[in-house]
């Protein structure tokens, strides 16, 4: 039995300095948000997906619909906000969040972070890849931090969280999972940064 899979497409992407949407940005042919959907639709563990818009969001949000996909319009207040809104109106239990911006992100590694979930035993589970993954690539950092085996990791924007154990902002327990995937260090917040996206996957395609 699978989980619901949240799209959390409502940022600006005001880094990018790009006029269109976030979520909307072509990586290759398509836009990034459409390789986040496909590799949840394939991926086992998943039967539903829900796409988190905003105001800010109103385009993708009219890609999502011809795509058949179900949305919820957020306030956009930010990330976490926004998430706790989708959770409460819901009424979420068991979700797998993902953040919009992943574009090579495949549906086994989807499984697998699910498959850790399951067998975890905390009401959380944050993805990560190792901080010297992101150096090499090039990759911006906002934040990163030490596991309790002391490695310098860098969240990836994919979480497993059990909604009806959240509640407001408390820390829930989490596990960290910690996968050395190129793909999932690849996050879209600067044109350098989609650029080296579209390198990879014609890479991936050869």
């Amino acid at each position: 039995m699978g989980i619901v899979a949240l799209v959390m497409a409502g940022g600006r992407g005001s880094r990018m300095k790009i006029k269109i949407e976030k979520p909307l940005v072509e990586v290759g042919d398509k836009p990034v948000i459409e390789y986040v959907i496909s590799a949840l639709k394939s991926a086992k563990k998943i039967d539903r997906i829900i796409v988190a818009t905003s105001p800010s969001t109103p385009e993708t949000a009219a890609l999502i619909k011809q795509l058949g996909v179900e949305i919820i319009k957020t306030p956009g207040v930010d990330y976490v906000s926004d998430m706790g809104y989708t959770v409460q109106a819901l009424k979420l239990g068991v979700f797998l969040a993902v953040a919009a911006d992943l574009p090579l992100i495949r549906p086994e590694m989807v499984d697998a972070v699910v498959t850790r979930y399951e067998q975890c035993g905390k009401p959380a589970l944050t993805v990560a890849v190792p901080l010297e993954t992101k150096v090499k690539l090039g990759m911006s950092i906002e934040y990163s931090f030490k596991t309790e085996d002391n490695r310098d990791v860098v969240p990836v924007g994919i979480n497993v969280i059990d909604g009806s154990k959240r509640y407001g902002d408390e820390w829930l327990d989490q596990d960290i999972y910690v996968l050395n995937y190129e793909e999932l260090a690849v996050n879209i917040n600067t044109v350098q940064e989609l650029q080296l996206a579209e390198q990879l996957l014609t890479k991936k395609k050869l």
